[in-house]
């Protein structure tokens, strides 16, 4: 009796360091199993998939979740990284009648081509949030909306609205291309291990057709304000180095347009245009910093061009709005005024 009391709880503590069926957990991975099957099913419930359809889900892990979908979809593609993963699934999967639907590829989801699938639905590594919604957002054939599990701060600021403490570069990019609805918030306690942190999962469904703008010029411009997203717009383009990095973006447009007017559509997409704004706060020495800058002299071409940006401020009406505060229409309404008035930001 003793010995098999030492047993379980040698066994409960296995759970708490993130051991599995004979194979530790490793944290490098971001792995923490949803154990939870009423979370599982509540997810395969909200994701409504089609008997039709084909399923893309990454990292699956040891199968929870993608069980439930074979008995849903007519087909899963699962991607999985870790191989001690993939035996452990493809074990599970063993004489199940919807073994056949499954196409379950050994590799890393952000380094493979993206398959053609039509719903998304998955459980990720939070340490690639903005890596793998950036290369999701920027697939090129269209998919109706994916289901995913993020960590829960970032899922909040991927639907913060104009005005939420939370709203952020990572907002405004990702509203720009898609439409994201909060589904469910998921306790830390129903994964093993346990994360520190709670989860959330959100619906993203691309637009389509997505917005015809150049995306460099947007994020440009979005990137720059909100580095201090409570400052007025006024007081962010008076400054010396912002006026410097305008006066430099449009001569080179310029100079591309002049020897060929094609070239500046063929730019590459900024490849961390999705990335999570951690700059929304900053120091006073860094405020005072700029403010200093401000101050600074500047050269006639200098003047000229502040002379041309805070005309199309004050012609906007934005010399006195906060980035925080502006929504989809303001930024590109703005992004607007500026190229009209040859000024760019990339």
């Amino acid at each position: 009796m003793p010995k098999e009391k030492k047993r379980r709880v040698h066994s409960r503590n296995a759970n708490k360091l993130g051991k599995h069926q004979g194979f530790e957990l490793k944290k490098t991975y971001g792995q923490h199993l949803l154990k939870n099957p009423l979370i599982v099913q509540t997810i395969v419930d909200k994701a409504a998939i089609r008997s039709s359809d084909v399923v893309l889900e990454i990292g699956p892990g040891t199968g929870n979740l993608t069980l439930k979908l074979l008995d849903v979809c007519k087909k899963v593609i699962a991607v999985e990284y870790d191989p001690r993963m993939v035996v452990e699934l493809q074990k599970r999967i063993q004489g199940l009648d919807t073994s056949h639907k499954l196409n379950l590829i050994h590799s890393d989801f952000l380094k493979v081509e993206t398959p053609k699938f039509d719903v998304c639905v998955a459980n990720i590594p939070y340490q690639i949030s903005s890596p793998l919604l950036m290369k999701l957002l920027a697939h090129r054939l269209h998919f109706r909306y994916a289901v995913i599990m993020f960590q829960r701060e970032f899922a909040m600021r991927l639907v913060a609205k104009p005005g939420d403490e939370l709203y952020c570069r990572l907002s405004i990019n990702t509203q720009l291309l898609a439409k994201v609805d909060h589904l469910l918030a998921v306790g830390k306690n129903n994964f093993r291990p346990p994360p520190k942190v709670d989860s959330s999962v959100v619906r993203i469904e691309p637009k389509n057709p997505q917005p015809q703008i150049n995306f460099l010029e947007w994020d440009g411009l979005v990137r720059l304000c909100f580095q201090r997203k409570h400052k007025m717009l006024r007081a962010i383009f008076k400054h010396k180095s912002v006026l410097k990095l305008l006066e430099a973006n449009t001569a080179t447009v310029n100079a591309l347009v002049n020897a060929d007017p094609s070239s500046v559509l063929l730019r590459e997409e900024n490849d961390d245009m999705l990335i999570d704004e951690r700059e929304v706060t900053t120091s006073a020495g860094a405020e005072a910093g700029q403010d200093n800058d401000a101050t600074m002299e500047l050269d006639e071409s200098s003047r000229s061009i502040k002379d041309k940006v805070m005309a199309v401020l004050a012609k906007t009406g934005f010399a006195e709005t906060r980035a925080a505060k502006m929504g989809i229409a303001d930024f590109l309404a703005l992004l607007l005024a500026f190229n009209e008035a040859n000024i760019h930001f990339s």
